[in-house]
């Protein structure tokens, strides 16, 4: 089981042995809701016993039968299920708020208060003030607190982050990083109703793309780069139809205590971009980037550097959101799992490309159908360095013409 205290806090430390899966318990019923709990799911290592979906009565004992859990388990305020469960033998061990921006201090402080462990989405509140008090209750209860900056657990981000600790960049002079999007170009897209808190400051807070996805951006460019954000100027924009808050925003940065100078930008205004997302960090020696191109045809340009891309937003047909990749396929999240170093098939650890050589699946062609393909190549033009994970599906083989 969990162990409250034990845990290494290291970002590739190994999980715990577990001898059962844990109890998760779901606050929020929206699509992130779901999609989370489907890779809670996937990682074989969580049941979904308990949940807040609704502050609405009717509509939380709809979600009892939505969800495949009994009435008592579905809860109508995050306060009652903080309680409830708290008292029982076979309570959540852990709970994931995917509320709207606004409810992520409360919920969150209700179940540290309770004694379980917490995982919430970002950002993690609307002011400073509040994640400090979080932050506090934290470290006075010992108890698990992520931030589910899911960017960060791809194979490739696990893999560029180790180069850059290695040295392979020398030091580091510059880092970039781009979040581009297209869903919110249709003037209509306002009237969604996951899209209208999101553009609420009531709940949305003083902004809406940069607590969105320029978190994302930002969080990343200091995983990979070891580096710490310390300094940021920003210009928000409105680009498409008028709105309360900003759609686009452009920053220049500084990371470390050397000031290493950067750019972050981030927009939902970006056509033929599902979710574009880009990260740049140059050294002395080839930069490392890591690239997932906004559609599945776009293919990483040659050069000297450390190239680590992404491809497509998930198996084909699988019906995942271009863009979000916490539910995948079940052959992509082993790949996953592999290369932050779990055990592959074989009950051995190793990296993505140390699995690909010693699993069953080959390093090159398809896994199986919505799986993908493992391909690494070795020094090339300019000393670089180039690891792909190509995410396919299978294509029906085309009738032959004899000639």
């Amino acid at each position: 089981m969990l162990i409250r205290g034990e845990i290494d806090s290291h970002p590739d430390a190994p999980f715990p042995a577990l001898n059962r899966r844990l109890r998760l318990g779901v606050v929020g019923g929206g699509r992130i809701a779901a999609t989370q709990a489907i890779a809670a799911r996937l990682s074989d290592r969580w049941d979904v016993v308990a949940g807040a979906f609704s502050s609405d009565p009717a509509r939380a004992k709809t979600a009892a039968a939505d969800w495949f859990l009994p009435e008592e388990r579905c809860y109508e305020s995050f306060t009652a299920m903080a309680r409830a469960e708290a008292a029982r033998p076979d309570g959540v061990e852990a709970v994931m708020v995917t509320t709207p921006n606004h409810m992520h201090f409360p919920a969150a402080q209700a179940f540290l208060d309770a004694g379980i462990d917490v995982l919430c989405d970002k950002p993690l509140t609307n002011a400073v003030g509040e994640a400090e008090a979080l932050v506090a209750r934290q470290q006075e209860t010992g108890l698990v607190f992520g931030v589910s900056y899911v960017m960060s657990c791809f194979p490739m981000i696990r893999q560029a982050r180790e180069l850059v600790a290695a040295g392979a960049l020398g030091t580091i002079n510059q880092i970039h990083v781009e979040f581009m999007q297209d869903w919110m170009t249709p003037e209509s897209v306002a009237d969604a109703a996951h899209v209208k808190w999101r553009l609420d400051p009531a709940k949305s807070g003083k902004t809406s793309c940069v607590g969105d996805i320029g978190t994302h951006a930002v969080h990343l460019a200091s995983f990979v780069s070891h580096q710490p954000l310390t300094h940021l100027r920003a210009d928000f924009h409105v680009c498409g139809a008028p709105k309360p808050l900003e759609d686009t925003f452009f920053a220049w940065t500084r990371y470390g205590e050397s000031g290493i100078p950067g750019t972050v930008m981030a927009t939902r205004l970006a056509p033929g971009n599902r979710g574009g997302l880009r990260l740049r960090i140059f050294g002395r020696t080839p930069e490392v980037e890591y690239l997932r191109p906004a559609r599945s045809g776009a293919e990483p340009r040659a050069g000297p550097r450390l190239v680590a891309a992404h491809r497509a937003a998930g198996a084909r047909g699988s019906g995942l959101p271009g863009g979000h990749h916490r539910s995948l396929g079940q052959p992509l999240h082993r790949v996953c799992l592999c290369g932050r170093g779990a055990p592959g098939p074989a009950g051995r650890a190793g990296g993505v490309a140390g699995h690909a050589r010693r699993s069953r699946w080959p390093r090159r062609g398809p896994l199986h159908r919505g799986g993908g393909a493992l391909e690494r190549a070795g020094r090339g033009t300019g000393g670089s360095l180039k690891v792909r994970l190509v995410v396919q599906g299978v294509r029906p083989k085309q009738p032959s013409t004899g000639a």
